[in-house]
């Protein structure tokens, strides 16, 4: 007896489902089960948890040698994602269940004991993986939300492997994966209307959110930095259709996975201090997601900058500038998306109250140069608006939240301006255009060129900041509806520099 079978599934490296051939060979032997192709040690368990579902299922185990060859052997293989295609590569190979419909076929899934099938992480890169081979995909009931985002891909859902190999044998139908997704809702952030005063960090705030540009508060303890910073997830548009799949995408394969409630909707993300660089651009033996890629399409807020680490900080600054960040590993290298938004707060010294004007400094000069020595040059440099949030008085704190302006009412604001910027920039904000695309859209006079270039000699800026001053210049000028830059938009931009003018 000689019986060769073959079951396509999908492996996981990074936002990567790469095809992983299942081939099962069961020949004349001792019984035995062996699985090679650089399995670990949770796909060397499966052989276990399959045989129990099989013969739970009312199957016969073959009680020969079976070989079962994981393809390509180069691509680690981890997970119980491979149960489901094992299983069906066993149960076709020894001719128990009909072969017809898996040629453009593919399998994930892990199996119970009893042959109940349980979800997998990272379903959304296999769903797309699978949809650009224009093949079905079987998966498990639990993952039916997350692969039905994918509306280009045949996704069936079943909850057992009976219900698999009713399919297979053409006795019984499985269920096509449609979840109604809901429209762009917004979701329930604290209101803008809640900031009494502080209007420049405010009006920096909605800059911030039409353009897509890094923001730095700094000021004093209890000035409002942290209260204006969640205030901005409530005033930003919606992710475009593939912004949305492709946040989600980095949702789906982290630990956490992805909320189908999320959908659309810009990430906010917001770690501790003592988050570890692996933290915060990703890593491990098999490379997940960090927090970095997790703000994809969105936002990452870095409270008390300073504490951060520097090593953490300087992390950063490629993943500010291309937008992705590659992981290499001896045999691999993951690359994941990055093009977030960083948001930050700084006191300005240690003990916060350098320059207040209600409270005495206690700390010394070296304390000072020691504390901002956390923040490099070049990072600040990446940072377009540099606005100060100071003490304001306390008789402001008595102002009616009701005539303040609203989320909702700068929200609007935000959505037209930015729907400015994607028409004339070809689907790009202002934030993300490059040196030429500058030149290109966002023409400047001579007066102007030459009133910036001073500008930026006197401060001793560099060629990137003096690009950044620029960009912001020109989405001040989208919220005001301009269809030119004029110098006021720029000296304005020009007033966003507040830190490196300290």
């Amino acid at each position: 007896m000689t019986q060769l079978a073959t079951v396509l599934s999908r492996g996981a490296y990074g936002v990567e489902a790469p095809q992983v051939r299942v081939e099962v060979h069961i020949s004349r032997g001792m019984p035995g089960l062996s699985i090679v192709g650089m399995p670990e040690t949770a796909v060397k368990e499966s052989k276990d948890r399959v045989r129990a579902a099989i013969m739970n299922s009312g199957f016969e185990f073959p009680q020969h040698r079976i070989t079962i060859n994981l393809s390509p052997a180069d691509i680690p293989k981890h997970g119980g994602r491979y149960d489901l295609p094992i299983a069906i590569g066993i149960l076709a190979a020894s001719e128990q269940v009909k072969t017809n419909r898996m040629a453009d076929v593919e399998f994930v899934g892990e199996l119970a004991l009893g042959g109940e099938l349980r979800p997998i992480n990272g379903i959304l890169p296999v769903v797309n993986a699978t949809a650009a081979e224009n093949r079905c995909l079987v998966i498990p009931s639990d993952n039916a939300n997350e692969a039905a985002l994918v509306s280009q891909c045949e996704s069936r859902v079943a909850a057992h492997l009976l219900q698999v190999c009713a399919w297979l044998d053409a006795v019984d139908d499985l269920p096509v994966a449609h979840v109604p997704v809901k429209g762009h809702e917004i979701l329930s952030f604290p209101d803008l209307s809640d900031v009494k005063g502080q209007e420049q960090a405010k009006r920096a705030l909605i800059i911030a959110a039409a353009g897509g540009h890094n923001l730095l508060l700094f000021g004093p303890p209890g000035t409002g930095k942290t209260m204006l910073a969640s205030r901005l997830p409530g005033i930003l548009p919606p992710l475009t259709a593939q912004q949305a799949l492709e946040t989600a995408q980095v949702a789906s394969i982290s630990a956490q996975g992805f909320d189908t409630k999320t959908w659309g909707k810009p990430p906010f993300r917001s770690p501790h201090h003592t988050a570890s660089a692996v933290a915060l651009v990703g890593g491990g033996s098999n490379p997940l997601p960090g927090e970095i890629s997790l703000a994809q399409n969105g936002v990452l807020f870095l409270d008390e900058l300073a504490e951060f680490s520097r090593h953490v900080l300087e992390v950063l600054r490629e993943p500010l500038e291309s937008g992705k960040i590659v992981i290499s590993r001896a045999a691999r290298s993951a690359e994941f998306p990055a093009q977030f938004q960083l948001i930050t707060s700084l006191n300005p010294c240690p003990c916060g109250y350098y320059g207040d004007k209600t409270r005495n400094c206690r700390c010394t000069p070296g304390q000072i140069q020691h504390y901002r020595n956390k923040i490099s040059g070049p990072l600040l440099d990446r940072i377009d608006l540099q606005v100060e949030v100071p003490r304001i008085p306390h008789k402001k704190l008595r102002q009616d939240s009701a005539k303040q302006v609203s989320s909702e009412e700068v929200r609007k604001q935000v959505i037209q301006s930015r729907n400015i910027q994607l028409k004339r920039n070809k689907g790009k904000t202002n934030a993300l255009l490059n040196t030429k695309e500058i030149e290109k859209w966002v023409a400047l006079t001579e007066l102007q060129l030459d009133f910036l270039e001073q500008v930026v000699d006197k401060l001793k800026l560099s060629a990137r900041a003096y690009h950044r001053i620029i960009k912001v210049s020109r989405t001040i000028a989208d919220l005001e509806g301009a269809d030119n830059v004029t110098q006021t938009h720029l000296i304005e931009a020009i007033g966003y520099r507040g830190f490196d003018q300290q």
